[in-house]
């Protein structure tokens, strides 16, 4: 208990360091300026998922949003594994990792996004994560042009994180982590970025989304002429019945088709890498490197994930979960293998602003790592949260993650990690 004290204390620190620069920059117009059909990257963003449909608006020229994030980690954990001596870990900081973002206005109901990775644990330089263009209206044909259609209708093209589930919405991206309760993501992280577009219709509180990418990752021209498209889809309904309760519930596929080896990103897609850095990775160096703590299937050839997320929220108390099965082939199989998923999370806010919060995720994942051994793996994290301004959050957390009946010779065999890790962010 006095270790935690001292380092939730070391948080506060952090972040009030964060808050001082973050005072020097408040208060210029152009990060203040809020968008139509955006959604907000501090406090007011938890909970929100595909940004609010919105065709109300007056377009008073070009208007520019410069945002950003930065983040850094103190941590404390330890390891071990019954198939290899693991490198030591000491109780020390994380690189620090940093957002830009910008986001234009460019026309009535017509959006730019792009963000930038300045920072991140896989790449320290600088690198463009991805970005698309949404479009909300279709005034720049003619005025009024379809309106009907489009008070309903919304289109996103663009290299840029595809909207497979809803999980994604609430995962740390590089530096961008106010809108997760944790500090870590989930043990099979959904997420990738690929060149494509998606059409989205809302109708109360129904949604419904159609999309395809390239099924490429880094794009390139060079190739084998065989290029198979990913589709996606989501179906969901969320309404808020009331000022106290708000019920939200969606599923999401992704079918990616034969890649001939060359590999599906949906759970290896994040460049940025993991929260949990260097864990499991042996003295010699061998080991998971920047994505330390997930679990990728490692379907090459092809793969389909249905994912179904509820989300409930009353009054300061909120439950969102995660149910997710993934079947497909990796480039040696003759026969189909499937991967579940499982996570659930339970935060209560409170505070005036709901300016605190206390909160618990549980999340297994059990598989075929082979057509002859299946393995599972547990993850139990607790953690805390205190909101200095809306822009401002510190963090604390606690992990414990095994890994379970895995060959014996794998490095995870044997495995387990576990330990603190504070986190003081700003997102803006």
């Amino acid at each position: 208990m006095r270790n935690s004290i001292k380092y939730f204390g070391i948080a506060l620190m952090m972040a009030a360091g964060f808050q001082a620069q973050a005072q020097e920059v408040e208060g210029k117009t152009i990060w203040d300026r809020d968008l139509p059909n955006f959604r907000e990257n501090d406090q007011r963003g938890i909970n929100d998922f595909e940004a609010k449909k919105d065709t109300d608006t007056e377009f008073d020229g070009v208007q520019v949003r410069l945002g950003g994030a930065s983040t850094i980690q103190f941590q404390s954990l330890d390891h071990e594994s019954d198939a290899a001596e693991l490198q030591n870990l000491e109780a020390n900081f994380n690189l620090a990792t940093a957002n830009l973002d910008l986001d234009v206005l460019l026309y009535d109901g017509v959006r730019m996004h792009l963000r930038t990775y300045l920072s991140s644990q896989h790449h320290t330089e600088a690198y463009v994560k991805g970005g698309y263009i949404q479009i909300d209206k279709l005034d720049f044909i003619s005025e009024g042009f379809a309106q009907g259609l489009m008070d309903n209708l919304r289109i996103k093209i663009g290299h840029m994180e595809n909207n497979y589930g809803d999980a994604h919405f609430r995962r740390t991206d590089n530096a961008h982590s106010l809108h997760n309760p944790f500090v870590g993501n989930y043990l099979m992280d959904s997420f990738t970025t690929e060149v494509g577009a998606e059409v989205y219709y809302f109708s109360g509180p129904w949604l419904g989304m159609v999309g395809f990418t390239n099924g490429k990752l880094n794009q390139s021209t060079a190739g084998d002429g065989e290029t198979d498209p990913s589709f996606l889809a989501k179906l969901g309904y969320d309404k808020q019945f009331n000022e106290d309760f708000r019920f939200r519930l969606t599923g999401s596929l992704l079918h990616s088709g034969h890649n001939y080896g060359r590999g599906n990103y949906l759970y290896t897609g994040d460049r940025a890498g993991t929260r949990y850095y260097n864990v499991m990775t042996d003295v010699d160096g061998n080991g998971p490197g920047f994505r330390a703590g997930r679990i990728n299937p490692s379907f090459k050839n092809e793969m389909t994930s249905v994912m179904i997320n509820p989300f409930i929220k009353y009054g300061g108390l909120e439950f969102f979960g995660v149910i997710e099965t993934i079947s497909g082939q990796d480039k040696g199989d003759t026969d189909t293998r499937t991967y579940n998923h499982y996570a659930g999370e339970l935060i209560y806010r409170f505070g005036s602003n709901e300016d605190f919060y206390l909160g618990g995720r549980y999340s297994t994942v059990d598989g075929e790592l082979d057509n002859s051994t299946d393995i599972s793996v547990n993850r139990f994290q607790l953690g805390a949260g205190w909101f200095l301004t809306k822009n401002i959050l510190a963090k604390l957390e606690y992990v414990n993650q095994e890994y379970n009946d895995y060959p014996a010779g794998n490095l995870n065999n044997g495995g387990q990690f576990n330990g603190i890790t504070l986190e003081a962010a700003i997102s803006f």
